[in-house]
């Protein structure tokens, strides 16, 4: 499966988890947080800063574990605040010339 199959997937999975959230999910518990944004903003913050620490001190394994979880609860962020995986990728796209 190739990047973008991947992201197209989560990006589906946690839609579909927002709009009907299961009875234990981690995503609905993030997205329905009492917090609001700010909970999956916060655990952006968290997962950068364990990415960094990874980066720069840890096993290959262990980077690559913290760039999944940092990439995986940005997307959260982004569904939180209403920002469309398709508009990030356009943008992107726009930006490789």
């Amino acid at each position: 499966m190739t990047g973008s199959k991947v992201f197209e997937e989560l990006w589906t999975v946690i839609c579909d988890r927002a709009e009907n959230p299961p009875e234990k999910s981690y995503v609905a518990d993030i997205l329905n947080h009492r917090k609001g944004v700010d909970k999956s903003l916060e655990k952006v913050g968290e997962e950068a800063v364990e990415f960094i620490i990874a980066a720069k001190n840890s096993e290959y394994e262990a980077k690559v574990g913290e760039a999944a979880d940092l990439i995986f609860h940005t997307f959260l962020a982004m569904r939180a605040a209403g920002i469309e995986l398709s508009d990030v990728m356009a943008e992107l796209e726009s930006r490789r010339r």
